[in-house]
């Protein structure tokens, strides 16, 4: 990466973990981006899906889950062991000032694979009912972008990590919501 564009990246960290900090944030931040915050949303989609579309349901909950696991395994067993980014809380020069609100986390920064993950639900779900239900985009956005935020926020990604991350995740969801429209043809929400 070019060093103007990882100073870009460390300012912008700072910004967000140092600038925006405030006791909600303190508070709030770490619960958006803890998996079993978000159980009860996992759990309507589930039912949801599976009361209104029954068998085609179950499918969509299915290619919801490869996505997410794909976008997953790719990003976190594939490019992160390729690229090995520090996170901003063992990074030589931020983890000096970063305030590290969770515990810093094994493994590499870039992607996030919580960007990744999340975005590539929001966009499978966004593509899926995006005809239906208008509203969608801006809340699976809005899911997918707090919990990425919250990343950056808490210390343990940067700007570009969530960034890169959301974008993967946006063509993982897509291309899952293609395979899904392959084999679910008739699906009309």
């Amino acid at each position: 990466m070019p060093d103007s564009l990882i100073q870009l990246d460390r300012h912008l960290f700072y910004f967000v973990n140092h600038q925006l900090a405030n006791p909600f944030f303190d508070w709030i931040m770490p619960l958006l981006r803890n998996p079993k915050f978000w159980i009860p949303l996992y759990i309507f989609i589930i039912g949801f899906c599976v009361y209104r579309y029954k068998k085609q349901g179950l499918i969509v909950i299915l290619l919801l889950a490869l996505s997410a696991g794909f976008a997953d395994f790719t990003s976190a067993s594939i490019v992160k062991p390729l690229v090995k980014r520090a996170r901003p809380c063992r990074d030589a020069v931020v983890s000096q000032t970063a305030t590290v609100r969770v515990n810093c986390g094994t493994g590499y920064s870039f992607p996030s694979t919580h960007a990744t993950d999340h975005f590539a639900m929001a966009f499978f779900l966004i593509m899926l009912f995006h005809k239906k239900w208008r509203w969608i985009w801006l809340w699976a956005l809005l899911w997918a972008g707090l919990i990425s935020f919250a990343q950056v926020y808490v210390g343990v990604h940067f700007p570009i990590d969530v960034t890169v991350g959301a974008l993967y995740g946006i063509l993982v969801g897509w291309l899952f919501a293609i395979i899904f429209n392959k084999i679910q043809p008739e699906f009309a929400p």
